[in-house]
């Protein structure tokens, strides 16, 4: 098995506790009204915490898929988040697990930066195909820019 792991920041213009209440505790309400592919999330094991398991139901390509996602750590003072993708379509077939480490620190003019340390796990002696990286860089930056967007969008929230 090898470990092979990268870092991405992301930044943000919402402040860095408002950013981290949406991420972690409210992002299963809020992606499925800010991204028109994901229908659905539920806890397939767990109360939220640590060791929760979620389901996120989404289309891609016409298809229904679902990712299964482990919490791992949440670190509400110095607002960190710890998951890891653990089964269905986030992985491929030479990846065990991917590992992500998000934390938020303050940016400019108020915003936020996000920093993640992303280590993918894979079977035997596999390495992680270079397009799937980028793939899943990308939609990761997605992901947090439709949040944000959501934020922005819903001054009230």
């Amino acid at each position: 098995m090898g470990v092979f792991s990268y870092e991405q920041e992301t930044t943000s213009t919402v402040a860095p506790a408002k950013l981290y209440k949406a991420v972690v505790h409210d992002a299963d309400d809020i992606i499925v009204k800010a991204v028109d592919d994901i229908k659905s999330v539920e806890i397939v094991e767990g109360n939220g915490g640590p060791g929760t398991i979620k389901k996120l139901n989404f289309v891609e390509g016409g298809q229904n898929l679902y990712v299964l996602h482990k919490i791992d750590a949440i670190d509400e003072a110095n607002l960190g988040y710890n998951y890891s993708i653990v089964g269905g379509a986030g992985l491929s077939d030479t990846v065990e697990k991917i590992s992500f480490e998000a934390k938020l620190v303050e940016g400019p003019n108020g915003g936020s930066i996000g920093k993640m340390t992303v280590k993918v796990q894979t079977k035997g002696d596999a390495k992680p195909i270079e397009k799937e990286v980028e793939e899943g860089k990308a939609k990761g930056d997605a992901l947090f820019k439709a949040i944000e967007g959501y934020i922005l969008a819903n001054p009230n929230y």
